[in-house]
């Protein structure tokens, strides 16, 4: 498939298959494909915490998650926890590169994560990335050091039922050709 047909098939699935299993390899694969994305001065920072046991993807969905994204995210074969590390990626010798600083670790994580969910778009699975979550919790149960800025959870799965295609601003609204 092309990569317009890639982006136009990939959508945030909020209904996911409950018989169908992702293998360890293919979630391997999509993430090795996810860290091809360019990030500050190839730092790399971003990492991920993959939550694929049956129990802890259970686990996270009921104990990290708000109602609404629990309800989403039903079935979810596995959960990608995204972070990045601080003072890092923005920064040289320790100093800010410029006002953003530590905005550059989201910014590469965001880079990562459009990836992952292309990769795995084009591998067949379905994603959701939801933003809110108990951050605490996440931390303790996964080992997610305080250096790591937690950005967001992802679910992965295999839709169960084809999400409506929403519909984008147009192209003057948000770009301003100069």
């Amino acid at each position: 498939m092309d990569f317009k047909e890639l982006i136009e098939k990939r959508r945030s699935v909020r209904s996911f298959s409950p018989d169908k299993r992702i293998a360890r390899e293919l979630l391997e694969e999509i993430l090795e494909e996810a860290q091809m994305a360019p990030s500050w001065k190839n730092s790399q920072t971003p990492h991920a915490y993959v939550v694929e046991t049956p129990e802890k993807v259970q686990w996270l969905r009921t104990s990290c998650l708000p109602s609404f994204n629990q309800k989403s995210s039903q079935n979810a074969s596995a959960f990608v926890i995204t972070t990045y590390a601080s003072g890092i990626s923005g920064f040289t010798a320790g100093a800010a590169e410029n006002e953003r600083g530590n905005e550059w670790g989201a910014y590469d994580t965001g880079l990562r994560d459009a990836y992952l969910v292309l990769a795995a778009a084009n591998a067949g699975i379905d994603s959701l990335i939801m933003g809110i979550r108990d951050e605490a919790a996440l931390r303790k149960e996964f080992g997610i050091p305080l250096e790591e800025e937690i950005v967001s959870v992802i679910a992965l799965g295999f839709r169960e039922v084809e999400p409506p295609f929403r519909p984008r601003k147009e192209l003057d609204e948000v770009v301003r050709m100069i």
